[in-house]
This record gives structure tokens, C-alpha cells and sequence, in this order.
């Protein structure tokens, strides 16, 4: 009973020891921290390092090899007093703010975290980062005036932890957050910035006053042409619409008064068609009545005329074609008497032809005067001679040629 109770102490003591052993061996690492186990080589690239870092979990340590060490990754808080740090400009400024830094969790910027401030307490890593801060502060402030640092604190706080964060890398800290809480001047200058600010904000509201009063007359104005231009447009359309019935009007009126003068014209033309066939009928009448009243009488009287005429003339011409046959046969006689045959016609109808020539001028002027000698009147010449002067008598008182009429009656052949 006794060795029993021996033993199991004995194995109740080694279960507890080795508890104990084991959980010294454990080693849990938290959310905010980190387990540097020095001790142990290993490689990490071209680099030989001789500790290895967890960050959250838990692993094992070699027990009298490795050693441990805690390296707490929470927020640092800095506040940022920066006096006389002088802006772009020379104008000194002093700029307040609070900044959260952290060891970075990345492994490869932990490990410069780890070669500086492992062991070391949290005030001294306060103390770098505000100081690298503050120099990266005074270089962002060189290169901004004091209107650009006042006016625009985001961007200025932008600027200085895109400056601030590649040194913050290289100690192994990463910057969160960083805000500018205040930025003032021992000079006064800023306090002028803002009275020139707010006379620019009071000029401006009253150009925007005065802005806004023109606007809201020219708008006052365009709504008065507008009214006047619709009433201007209603006239017009009104104006319009009385052009357009009057027009109406004028066509409709047009049309009735064409188709008026259509119809009369039409009228006209029938009655004139209708009086041009009584007219036609009635120059037929009256040319039925001029052939019967005068065509038909002057044509019988015509008739009757040429009747007479013609009976008139019948003796001459039976008279003419018996003297045209007597001259043939007196012309075939004279042929056949020789030359002498005209001289024996004169002298036989001497007598007649100049008592025919006397009774035919003696009621007529003078024209032309014959002396004959008194020797041919008494009978002193030859028959010849007198039958000679007796021709030529004829030949100037009738204006006949009887040579030649001779000779057409000599050379003439008689009909058969």
C-alpha cells in the first residue's frame, strides 16, 4: 500500500514537472507582439541571421540554446511640437501634431526594428521616431508657404508621410496615421492671411451679392421678352390666322367671281354662237335673195346683151369676112395687074377717098400742111403724079401707111 502510494506520487510529481518543462519549452506569442528566438542560425536569401521571429502562434524553443525576447508591436502615439520651423518664404511657423507609429509586422522591416530596438523600452523608440518626424516636418515645411500649409493641412500631412515613411522603414517602424492639429505663428503672419482671407471672402460675397442682383435682373429682363415676345408671337400668329382667312376669303370670292365670269362668257358665247348660225342663216337668206333680186335678173340681162352683141356683130363680121374676100380677090387682081395695079385703084377712087378725107377733118384742128403745086391741081401732070400727091394726102390726114398696105394686099395669097 505503501509502495503504491509512493509510486503514484512519484508519477504525479514527474507529470507536473514535466507540465511545467513543457509549457517553459511552449511558447505562445500574442496578436501584438513579437517572438524573437535568438540562439540558432539560419538563412534567409544571401543574408545568415542568426534569430528567427514570431508573429502570432505558438513553436518551440531548444531548451539552454535559444533564448527569447518579446518585441510588442502596438501603437506608439507621438506628439509632434515643432517651434520656429521655417516655412518656404523665411516666415517661421509652429506646427502641431500626433502621429501613430508601430514596428512594422513585415518580416523584413521588423528586422531593422529588431537590430535597434530590441531590449530596448518604448520610450526610446518614441524618442527616435518623434525626432525623425520632426526633421521630416521641418523638410516638408521648406518646401510649402505658409498660406499652402494652412490652406491645405491634408495635403500638407500627405506630403510629410509620404516623406517621413521611407525613413521610418529604414529604423524598422511603420507611420499609421499622422494628423496636423494646429499651425500658428509668433509674427502674425497667419493672422494677416486671414483678415486678408476674410476681406476676400467679404469682397467676395458682395461681388457674389452683386453678381446674383444682375443676374436676377437679366433673368427679370429675359422674362420680360420672353412675356413680350409671346405676346409679340401671339399677335403675330393672330395676324396671321386673318391673313390666312382673309386669303381664304379672297380665293373663294376669286373663284365665284371667275366662276361668274365663266358663266357669262359661257352664256355669251352660246347667245353669240346661236346669232352667228341666224346670222349664217340669214346671209344665206339674203344671198338666196340677192341671186333671186339681182344675180339671177343681171345675169339674164347679161345673157340677153351678149344675144344682142352678138347679134350686132354678127353683120360686121359677115361684112368684115366679105371685104377681107373682096380685098384677097381685089389683092390677087392687083398681083396679076403688075406694078401699076395700085396706081390705077387710087386714081379710080380718088374722088371718093378725098371727099371721105375732107368730110372726116373738117371739124379738125390743122397739124400738118401740104402745098401742092398749082401745076398738079390743073391737071399739068401726069395721072401718076396726082395719084402720087393724092397718097400721100391719105397717108397724112388718116395716118395709114398705103404702101404698105398695098404691099400686104400684093403679097398675100388668096384663100382657097
Amino acid at each position: 500500500m505503501t509502495t503504491t502510494l509512493i509510486i503514484a506520487g512519484v508519477l504525479i510529481t514527474a507529470a507536473i514537472t514535466g507540465a511545467l518543462i513543457i509549457r517553459k519549452l511552449i511558447l505562445i506569442c500574442q496578436p501584438n507582439e513579437a517572438l524573437v528566438i535568438s540562439g540558432t542560425r539560419r538563412r534567409r536569401g544571401n543574408r545568415v541571421l542568426g534569430y528567427r521571429v514570431i508573429a502570432g502562434g505558438r513553436t518551440l524553443r531548444i531548451p539552454l540554446i535559444e533564448k527569447v525576447d518579446r518585441l510588442d508591436l502596438s501603437n506608439l502615439t507621438i506628439d509632434i511640437h515643432l517651434r520656429g520651423a521655417y516655412s518656404r518664404g523665411g516666415i517661421p511657423l509652429n506646427v502641431e501634431g500626433v502621429a501613430n507609429v508601430k514596428i512594422a509586422s513585415d518580416e523584413t522591416v521588423m528586422a531593422n526594428a529588431i537590430e535597434r530596438f530590441l531590449g530596448q523600452p518604448r520610450s526610446v523608440i518614441v524618442g527616435v521616431a518623434k525626432e525623425v518626424l520632426e526633421g521630416n516636418l521641418r523638410g516638408v515645411l521648406a518646401t510649402l508657404t505658409p498660406e499652402e500649409v494652412n490652406n491645405d493641412r491634408v495635403k500638407f500631412a500627405a506630403h510629410l508621410l509620404q516623406e517621413a515613411e521611407g525613413d521610418l522603414k529604414r529604423i524598422g517602424l511603420s507611420l499609421d496615421t499622422l494628423k496636423i492639429q494646429n499651425v500658428g505663428d509668433d509674427r502674425g503672419y497667419l493672422d494677416s492671411i486671414g483678415r486678408k482671407q476674410s476681406a476676400d471672402v467679404v469682397m467676395s460675397s458682395r461681388i457674389a451679392e452683386a453678381d446674383n442682383l444682375a443676374i436676377s435682373k437679366e433673368r427679370e429682363a429675359t422674362n420680360y421678352e420672353e412675356k413680350e415676345m409671346a405676346k409679340m408671337d401671339a399677335w403675330l400668329q393672330t395676324q396671321r390666322a386673318d391673313i390666312e382667312r382673309r386669303c381664304v376669303e379672297a380665293d373663294a370670292r376669286e373663284k365665284a367671281l371667275v366662276a361668274e365670269a365663266q358663266s357669262t362668257v359661257e352664256a355669251n358665247l352660246a347667245k353669240a354662237t346661236a346669232e352667228l348660225e341666224v346670222q349664217k342663216a340669214r346671209v344665206d337668206q339674203v344671198k338666196l335673195r340677192l341671186m333671186a333680186d339681182r344675180v339671177r335678173p343681171a345675169e339674164a340681162a347679161r345673157d340677153r346683151r351678149l344675144a344682142e352683141a352678138r347679134a350686132e356683130v354678127a353683120p360686121i363680121v359677115r361684112n368684115g369676112e366679105a371685104t377681107a374676100h373682096a380685098l384677097l380677090e381685089m389683092g390677087s387682081a392687083w398681083k396679076a395687074a403688075g406694078p401699076d395695079a395700085s396706081r390705077v385703084f387710087v386714081a379710080q377712087h380718088l374722088e371718093q377717098l378725098i371727099g371721105s378725107l375732107v368730110d372726116r377733118v373738117a371739124d379738125r384742128p390743122v397739124t400738118k400742111l401740104t402745098l401742092v403745086d398749082p401745076a398738079l391741081a390743073t391737071g399739068g401732070s401726069t395721072l401718076a403724079t396726082q395719084a402720087k400727091v393724092a397718097g400721100e394726102l391719105i397717108e397724112h390726114t388718116m395716118d395709114m401707111d398705103l404702101s404698105a398696105l398695098g404691099s400686104a394686099f400684093g403679097t398675100k395669097q388668096p384663100a382657097s
